[in-house]
């Protein structure tokens, strides 16, 4: 535990001290360059993936991360890369969980949909194309999932105006 004694460790984030966590070796072992930096804080590991390689990457983890929890996205508004997509993955067999995050550009939010590994993803990619205008490229159906088809823009990003646009 990171807690000792009232204490809390400082964070990991040099990627060779994690080399033996299950979801890090299995991707060092397949592309290190797949990996931009990962941080393990608190009994908890994340991982950032060149968005070029989160599908390979989710594919590579699926055999021990078997389940997707979550997909969620954050809009870091003013700065760049603005956008981040977070993949929650929970290892039944390791009772590890561990989290792969994308950072993807404001003028171009695009990053392959991960349905062809996990079909659970279809809602969580939808619901993020609708509220924060993230594409997932090879989504069978992107489309709004909570607003109106007619609605002009995504609610959830920072410079969306509080009473929508008039």
């Amino acid at each position: 535990m990171s807690n000792t004694a009232g204490r809390i460790e400082p964070a990991i984030t040099d990627i060779e001290q994690l080399k033996d966590h299950p979801a890090m070796a299995r991707l060092l072992s397949w592309k290190r360059d797949a990996i931009t930096e990962a941080k393990f804080d608190r009994d908890e590991l994340t991982i950032t993936i060149d968005r070029a390689f989160i599908r390979d990457a989710c594919n590579i983890l699926k055999p021990e991360f078997n389940f997707l929890s979550d997909v969620t996205s954050v809009d870091w508004l003013p700065s760049e890369p603005r956008f981040q997509v977070t993949y929650h993955l929970l290892s039944h067999k390791l009772k590890e969980r561990v989290r792969l995050r994308v950072m993807l550009p404001g003028g171009q939010p695009t990053v392959e949909s991960i349905i062809s590994v996990w079909p659970a993803a279809n809602f969580f990619e939808r619901e993020i194309h609708d509220l924060m205008g993230i594409r997932f490229i090879g989504h069978p159906n992107m489309t709004r999932i909570l607003m109106p088809d007619d609605w002009e823009g995504h609610p959830l990003r920072k410079d969306y105006p509080v009473e929508g646009y008039r």
